[in-house]
Order: C-alpha cells, then sequence, then structure tokens
C-alpha cells in the first residue's frame, strides 16, 4: 500500500511538472527574429529546478543556443542510446475555438477520464516531460544504465529543425554511433484500420521527405480595373488547379506491405485474407487505401497541400508577382528532384517558376527485426500488452531524420495512447492528453531504459 501511494504520488508531482511546461510558452516561428527567447530560457533554467538528480548526475550540454543533450554515464562504453523529443510547439496565438486556454495547462475530469489540456502536451512536451520523469525516479533508486543513454531535445522541430542537426552532429564529433535512436512518431491508436477492433501500436522505421515547394508567376502590374485576359494570379491559380487534378502516383513500400499484413492479421476473416496477401493483391489494395481516408491515402503517396499564398498588396492593384508554397511530403522510394519533376509536368507552364526550399529526402529505412526492433516491441507489450505492434512510415517529418546518419536504428514511437479526436488536435486548437496515458508513457520509458 505504501509503495502505490507513493507511486500515485510521483504521478501527481510528474502532472503538475508537465503543467509547468506547459504554461512556458515556448513557441518556435520561421522568422527566428520574431521568437521570444526568454521563454526558452526559462524552460531551460525550470527543467533544472523540476529534475535535480538528472542535473546533479548527467552531464548538460545546450547547443546551437537553446537544444539540450543530456548524457548518462552507463557502466560500459559503446552500444549507446538515444531518447530524443523537442519542447518547441506550433503558436497558438489566437485562442479562439479552444475550450480552455492554450498556454493554461487546465485538468479537467477524474480518475480514467481526467484531461490535460494545453499546447504541447502531445507534441511534444508530454513526451519530454515522461522521459525526465523515468530518468528522475531510476536515479533516486541509484539506477546507472548498462550503456550511456543520452536524452536529446531540440528546440525548433516546429521549424527548422536546426536544433536537432546541431546535436546529431554533436554526437558524431563524440564518436556516437547508438544502437538506438527514438524519437517521436507513431503512437498507440485505435479505429484506424478496416475490420481492427485491438489497439495497434504503430512504430515509425522510416519518414516521409520533405520539400516547400514555391510556385511563383511574375508579370506587369497595373490597375485592376484594366485586367489582361491572363494575371499572374490566374496563371498560378490554373497552375494550381492543374496540379491538384494530378496526382502522385501511389505505390506500396515494403514497410507498408509490411504495416498491412501484420495489422491485417487481425482483421476480420474477409479483409484478413486480401491483408495478409497485400503483395498479391497490390493493384486493390492501393485502390482501397486512395479511397478510404485522407490518412490512408497519404501513406501510398507524395502529397502535395497549397498553404501560403501571396499576391497584390492593394485590393485594386494587379499583382506583380504571384507565389503559392506547396508543402510537399515525398514518399519513400522517390526523391526530391522526382517531385519538382511531377510538379512542372503536371503545371505545364513555363512561366510558372518551381522551385524547391528546405528539401528533405525521404529517411532509409531501418529494421522491423534485430535486437534494436525486438527490445522496442517488447518494451510496448510490457505496457500496452493488447496492442499490436506493426511498423509504419511516418507522414510527417520529425527531427529523428538528423540522426539515421549516426544509426541505422532510428525509430518514431511516442509512447501515448491517442484517440482520432485527440490526434485531429495536433497543431491545432483543444490539443489536450489523457493523464492515464501520460502515466504510462513515464512506465514506457523507465521500462526502456531499464533494459538498454
Amino acid at each position: 500500500m505504501e509503495d502505490e501511494a507513493a507511486e500515485r504520488h510521483s504521478d501527481e508531482l510528474a502532472l503538475d511538472h508537465l503543467r509547468t511546461l506547459i504554461t512556458i510558452p515556448t513557441v518556435s516561428r520561421l522568422d527566428e527574429s520574431s521568437i521570444d527567447w526568454s521563454h526558452f530560457d526559462e524552460f531551460i533554467s525550470t527543467l533544472e529546478r523540476l529534475y535535480p538528480r538528472v542535473h546533479s548526475s548527467m552531464s548538460v550540454d545546450v547547443v546551437d543556443g537553446h537544444a539540450l543533450l543530456f548524457r548518462w554515464a552507463g557502466r560500459s562504453q559503446g552500444d549507446e542510446a538515444v531518447l530524443m523529443a523537442h519542447y518547441d510547439v506550433v503558436a497558438a496565438d489566437d485562442e479562439t475555438g479552444w475550450a480552455h486556454p492554450p498556454f493554461a495547462a487546465t485538468v479537467t475530469g477524474t480518475g480514467v477520464e481526467q484531461i490535460v489540456w494545453g499546447r504541447g502536451t502531445l507534441d511534444d512536451k508530454g513526451a519530454v516531460t515522461a522521459i525526465l520523469e523515468a530518468a528522475e525516479r531510476l536515479l533516486d533508486v541509484g539506477f546507472t544504465p548498462e550503456h550511456d543513454v543520452y536524452l536529446s531535445f531540440g528546440h525548433n522541430e516546429e521549424t527548422a529543425g536546426s536544433g536537432a542537426a546541431a546535436l546529431a552532429a554533436e554526437l558524431e564529433r563524440r564518436g556516437v554511433h547508438p544502437r538506438l535512436v527514438l524519437d517521436e512518431g507513431g503512437a498507440v491508436i485505435e479505429h484506424v484500420f478496416p475490420g481492427v477492433s485491438r489497439a495497434t501500436a504503430v512504430v515509425g522505421v522510416s519518414e516521409k521527405g520533405m520539400a516547400n515547394v514555391t510556385l511563383t508567376v511574375e508579370r506587369s502590374g497595373g490597375h485592376a480595373s484594366t485586367p489582361p485576359r491572363m494575371t499572374a494570379t490566374a496563371r498560378l491559380a490554373r497552375a494550381l488547379v492543374r496540379l491538384e487534378k494530378r496526382p502522385f502516383p501511389a505505390s506500396l513500400p515494403e514497410p507498408t506491405i509490411e504495416m498491412i499484413q501484420t495489422i491485417g492479421a487481425h482483421s476480420t476473416p474477409l479483409l484478413r485474407f486480401f491483408f495478409t496477401r497485400a503483395r498479391i493483391f497490390r493493384v486493390l489494395l492501393l485502390a482501397l487505401f486512395s479511397r478510404l481516408s485522407d490518412e490512408t491515402n497519404a501513406m501510398i503517396r507524395t502529397t502535395a497541400a497549397v498553404t501560403q499564398l501571396r499576391a497584390s498588396d492593394s485590393a485594386n492593384a494587379l499583382a506583380e508577382r504571384a507565389v503559392a508554397v506547396v508543402n510537399t511530403r515525398i514518399a519513400i522510394g522517390t526523391s526530391v528532384d522526382a517531385t519538382l519533376r511531377h510538379i512542372r509536368r503536371a503545371v505545364r507552364d513555363p512561366l510558372v517558376v518551381v522551385e524547391a526550399s528546405t528539401p528533405s529526402e525521404p529517411s532509409p529505412v531501418s529494421p522491423s527485426t534485430g535486437p534494436a526492433w525486438q527490445l522496442l516491441s517488447d518494451t510496448i507489450a510490457a505496457v500496452y500488452p493488447r496492442a499490436i505492434v506493426s511498423p509504419y512510415v511516418m507522414l510527417g517529418a520529425s527531427d529523428a531524420r538528423f540522426f539515421t546518419a549516426l544509426s541505422a536504428h532510428v525509430y518514431r514511437f511516442t509512447p501515448f495512447e491517442m484517440s482520432s479526436e485527440e490526434r485531429a488536435t495536433l497543431h491545432a486548437t483543444d490539443e489536450r492528453m489523457h493523464v492515464r496515458t501520460f502515466v504510462s508513457g513515464i512506465r514506457f520509458y523507465r521500462t526502456l531504459i531499464e533494459r538498454l
């Protein structure tokens, strides 16, 4: 009973720590001159106050201004592991539509329905806090890992990712080539695969590439009362419509086939027949995934989404320069160059200039067999025993992409249960997390560290 009471107290304290960190608005922005860096300084100093054993027992280095690298010395050399997360968050400048203010860290409900609300709960301060809570508790009982464990916390994952790049470069300088790197990514999810009622722990073994592609049209301006037959904005709009009508080709890369077979083995009998024979029914499955949902469609092809439009500064002046930014997520097995070629062919207009900025190729595929995968899979099973563990290709970009040159075993998994409603709050209003899953996340990291 005393142990249970002590554990409850530790969990309550962990929730208080998470709430404290959520209230610090570490918002990263593309224009770094508009960032309030005092919040990042406050976050770093708050970590030192909340986690005294971590800071007294580990070396701590600050790189690229605000990225953090902790080294937990092990008993033996080599076979290091890196646990990653990031503590910057996307903006929540407009609080309209939020049930609770985004940086208030409000807690509602009781028992299993207790929820903590706020920007960063899921993405990604929940993971930062869970990692540090696990480490602090292990240090409290005198634990020393068998091999060095690094805690790597980026400060601008949501924008440039330069913090993670600098962290990876620092490990490279030290000659560290980890046997396991674990960053955010997949989660424990339900009701996303046809006919499967069990929870699934999807672990990213790779991630799509990314490029912000600008489509630019320039021409003479003038008064809007005498427009030419084809304005800059009209030409740009035509190009975007053409691109929309020509989606990227679909394919089933090997990790996606393995995911379909693994999860599909738990589907209803008819669907199981097709899913477990994914290679044979490849064409049928491509058609199904194209239509099933936006998420499944994104699993099988490169996607392109228009996210920004710029033209004239005046309502009555013709635009001399019209620009669209198309955010592309590039499927594994293809490339940035292939993406640009597809867009240019789709647009079919030499007066529309197509260029890529911040390009990142798809990541190498980490194995879904072997000791590192088994360690991760067994740890998930210890915390979520009913979950099906499956590889998948992460659709978004993470800081993990900078670590693939250091290790062949880079995985992306956030150890939290996320409903479809909760996943929809990522980068949106009402971001929130059940407290019970936050506690499970602490258990996951503690169990993983003990087994490293």
